[in-house]
């Protein structure tokens, strides 16, 4: 089973969600257009690529600019603990094992095409952090 981090919290919608398909349609749109040339939105760095061609979850959309491969999801989280680069998770298991006492947790999906370098930030969303009880009194 893929990941799917919207299964993260029990309500469906995650907090502080936030979707960037509009700013997604409009610089596909200036690059058909031919406002932007291809390097422009073609320039996923090499860590990015590396990481989806090796573990990004692949998705049925075909990329919208050399519309040959089929786009990868990569999420990566950053926050409290976490390394200066954030991390990369693929799966439920490694979202549970991610440090949260320290607060909430910042995730954004990054559409990734392994073929062209197209890179665009999907959406971001929270993950909340662990909340400590407080001590009862007496």
């Amino acid at each position: 089973m893929p990941f799917d981090p919207s299964k993260i919290t029990s309500g469906g919608a995650l907090p502080g969600e936030i979707d960037y398909r509009l700013a997604r349609r409009m610089l596909i749109s200036e690059y058909k257009k031919g406002r932007l040339d291809r390097h422009e939105v073609c320039d996923g760095q090499a860590e990015l690529m590396r990481a989806a061609r090796n573990v990004g979850e692949p998705s049925e959309r075909k990329c919208p600019i050399c519309e040959e491969a089929h786009v990868v999801l990569l999420t990566y989280v950053f926050g409290p603990r976490m390394p200066p680069g954030g991390r990369c998770v693929t799966t439920k298991k490694e979202v549970a094992a991610l440090p949260r006492d320290g607060g909430d947790l910042a995730a954004y999906v990054v559409e990734v095409c392994p073929a062209c370098k197209w890179n665009h930030l999907a959406r971001t969303f929270l993950i909340p952090g662990k909340t400590k009880r407080s001590a009862r009194s007496g």
